[in-house]
Parts: structure tokens; sequence; C-alpha cells
């Protein structure tokens, strides 16, 4: 089940709505025990049989968090740490990284006969926010959770159970048992929800048709300008994709007087790939600096060795994403460029006009995509040398692509800039002006009509799985 979904928006919500809030609000218990039931319900329909994958992750946080509390002996305390990082890491290497593992080693002459292993949905997110949580009660910085329900609830909240954002305990664990709902709070979450229901059905879906067919042939016959169009359509649909879930993720959290944290600031207007990875997947990025980075030593130590850090940042990374040698490419090609501007050509860079900084990202970013996409590295190569025109084919596909989609392709453009932000700062926030009744009502009006028009999509049966529900 995906939020995108008739299913979700006709009978799922709906049955949620009437049965939490038909629970007073002094009954917090209640209103927890219907929202976990229902997450619950929501990862099952997406695979019943690895619903023991996710029970079994949150005993395992709930019991090394109980182990790694403060005021334990500390051998007991890192034995609960390591024993989350080992266990959680230990179930998500098996059904994530062993059919991977075991291709390799039989190109070396090693075999490893292993069942078919089939991938959890959503198990690097919900392992990674596991982790978090012990980690964040061995350091002291979350309080310890006693009540193993509630850890079942912060792990298994359906809103970002699947794909993110990766929310720390800390942010939430006041809410889980004091949160306030209310309609003005609702009233919020409903418009941010229909703002991404809106971003995925008539914009990532659209530039996902035009990015399925690009890829879908062989790149030797591809014409550079449809070439550019497609990893620009990908570029697009990637950004709009998973954003959208972030939006409805936190929509819907607020509905139920959760705040989650941002987890995209208008990626695509950075200046540099160093400011692109502070606006893009800010939980996933900022897990790793935490976690990964600082505790290696980060930028503290000498310049090769915070090399050293960086390169393991992004070789794990890239295999967070998704286990192939794409991925690895990909997290390389980023662990370059973030190396390359923090040592070479960032002061260069930061001395150009705003429009040569733009396009750089631009371009280094959508060469990424490209990586990122592509079924294999060989592919990979052969997919920019159509972008560098040495192809074959004629541009008529690229044509098409852009008169046919023009109106996506325009929405795309205006969706990507803060032109929300430009215009929230020049409204009045309070008053009874027609500028005030304008920030007012007309997100409102267009979250309706957002709702409208994705509905009649999903009407006719158009419809894409979020990208990120493989990772």
């Amino acid at each position: 089940m995906v939020f995108s979904s008739l299913l979700f928006l006709l009978f799922f919500l709906p049955a949620l709505f009437l049965c939490y809030f038909c629970i007073p609000r002094r009954f917090r218990a209640g209103r927890n025990g219907v929202l976990l039931a229902f997450s619950l319900f929501f990862y099952a329909c997406g695979g019943v049989s690895y619903l023991p994958v996710l029970l079994c992750s949150v005993a395992v946080n709930y019991l090394c968090g109980l182990m790694a509390a403060p005021g334990r002996a500390q051998a007991v305390r890192r034995a609960g740490l390591w024993g989350a990082v080992v266990l959680g890491l230990g179930l998500l290497g098996w059904f994530k990284y062993a059919g991977f593992l075991s291709a390799n080693l039989s190109r070396l002459g090693v075999r490893l006969d292993l069942p078919q292993i089939v991938l959890p949905i959503g198990i690097s997110f919900f392992t990674f926010q596991g982790l978090s949580y012990v980690i964040d009660v061995y350091r002291g910085d979350a309080p310890c959770q006693r009540n193993p329900f509630y850890v079942a609830l912060y792990v298994a909240l359906f809103p970002q159970l699947v794909a993110g954002p990766i929310v720390r305990y800390s942010t939430v664990a006041q809410e889980i048992t004091g949160r306030e709902e209310s309609l003005s709070q609702f009233s919020q979450g409903a418009v941010r929800f229909l703002f991404g229901l809106g971003k995925k059905m008539l914009l990532a879906n659209a530039m996902g048709e035009i990015a399925d067919a690009v890829f879908a042939q062989p790149p030797a016959f591809m014409a550079a300008a449809t070439a550019w169009v497609g990893a620009a359509a990908y570029t697009l649909q990637i950004y709009f994709d998973f954003s959208a879930y972030s939006d409805m993720a936190i929509g819907l959290g607020r509905m139920f007087g959760f705040h989650f944290l941002e987890n995209f600031d208008y990626p695509y207007i950075a200046q540099s790939v160093t400011e692109f990875w502070r606006r893009w997947h800010i939980s996933l990025s900022s897990w790793f600096r935490d976690y990964v980075y600082i505790p290696l030593g980060g930028s503290r130590r000498s310049p090769a060795r915070n090399l050293l850090n960086l390169a393991v940042v992004w070789l794990l990374t890239g295999l967070w994403h998704g286990a192939a040698w794409t991925f690895v490419l990909w997290g390389g090609w980023f662990f370059l460029l973030l190396a390359g501007e923090r040592l070479v050509w960032g002061q260069g860079l930061a001395r150009l006009p705003r429009i040569f900084r733009h396009g750089y990202v631009l371009l280094a970013v959508m060469a990424s995509w490209v990586l990122f996409r592509s079924p294999d590295a060989a592919y990979a190569a052969a997919y920019f040398q159509a972008m560098l025109g040495l192809g074959g084919g004629t541009d008529g596909q690229a044509v098409y692509c852009l008169l046919q989609y023009w109106p996506e392709w325009t929405a795309c453009l205006i969706a990507a800039l803060p032109v929300k932000r430009w215009l929230e700062a020049r409204l009045p926030e309070e008053g009874t002006g027609f500028a005030a009744a304008v920030r007012t009502w007309f997100p409102k009006l267009a979250a309706l009509a957002l709702l409208t028009l994705s509905y009649v999509k999903l009407a006719s049966g158009s419809f894409n799985p979020f990208i990120y529900f493989q990772f």
C-alpha cells in the first residue's frame, strides 16, 4: 500500500481517522494503540511475510536500548550498543547484500548457494531509525523508553516507515506520550499531504514516463538530445517522487500531532555539491554525519584521514541505496566532488558568478542520477557517450517529450524553486486585507485542486510506485 493509491486514500486513511479520533484525547494509550495497529497493518499490506522482520528489529532495538541506558555497568551498555549495531546491520546485510556478495564471489569462482532473498520494504529506513534510538540512548542524547509498545510505535509509525524521513527518537519522544492534536494542525497536515500527493501524481509520474521510455532504449542508438531529456526527466522525477513522499509523511504526522523535521530544502538551487547535500535527503546525510563521519574523527584529523573518513561515508551511502556497483560508483562520484570542493576547487568555485555555480551543480547531480538509474556500469558508460553525441538515432523523441509534456516540464521547473517561500515573505502573516486572505486561503484551495487532479489521475490508472520503496 502506498500513499498515492485509492486503497489508502478511500479506505485506510478514513478508517484510521474514524478509529483514532473516536477515542477521547485523554486516552493517549488507546490512540497510540490504534496508530500502532494500523501502522503494522500498513506494513503487512506490502508483504505480510516480512512483518516478523520489522517486529524483530523493534525487539532488538528495545532490548538493546534497555541495556545501553545510563545507570548500567559500562560493559552492559557497550554490549547493548554493539548488539544493536551487529544485529541490526546483520539483518540488513542478509536481506540487502547477501545476494550481491554471492554474485560477486561467484565471478571469482567461489560459489555460495543462497535461497532466494526478497528485500523487505523500507528495511534500510527502519534499521537506521532503530539504530539511531539505541545510539542516542547510549550517548545520553535521548531517554530510554521502557514501554516496548512505544518503541514499536516509534519504529513502525506508518507515515515514515517505508521511505523516510529517518526520524530521531529525540524529535518525537515527548510527542509519543504527550502530543496535542488540534484542528489547526490537522488542517496544516492535510494541506501538506495534498501538495505532496500532487507532486507525486502530476509531476513525478509524468517525468517518470519520460525517463522510463528513454532509459528502456539501448544508448548506442540514442541521440544526444534524447539522452539529455531522459537524464533531465529522471533528475526531476527522483526529486519530486522522494520529496513528495516526505511531504506526505510530514503532513500525515502533523495530522496526528507529530512534528517530523524537513527532509528537503530545494536542493536544485544549491551553488555547490556540498550545499546540495545539506538540502537533499537531510535526514540521511545528517545520520551519516552524526553516527559515522564524526565518530571516525570528521574533519578534526589530518587531511589524509579526513579524506578516508569521507570515502567511508560515501561508500556506505552508496551501498545504503542499493546492492549494486552503480550505487558504489554513485557514492564514489559524490566523494570525488565533495573532496574536490574541500581541497581543490572550492574557493575558486565560490568566486564564480551564481549562474556558473548553479550550472556546475546541476550537471554534476544529473550525471550522478544517470549512474543511479542505470542497470549496470556498462549501460551508464554508454549513456554518457550518448549524452556526448557518440550514439545514434534522431532527435524526434526528445522533441516529442518536450512538446507533449510541456505543462509538466514548466510546472516542475517552477516547483523546484522556492516560489512559495518568496511569496510568503511578501505576504503578511496577520491582518484582514486581501494579501492576508490570499496567504490563508490560497494553499487550502490549491490543495483541494491538487486533490481533484490527483484523483482523476488515480481513477484513470496512472500510477507509479515510489522510487525509494526499493531501499
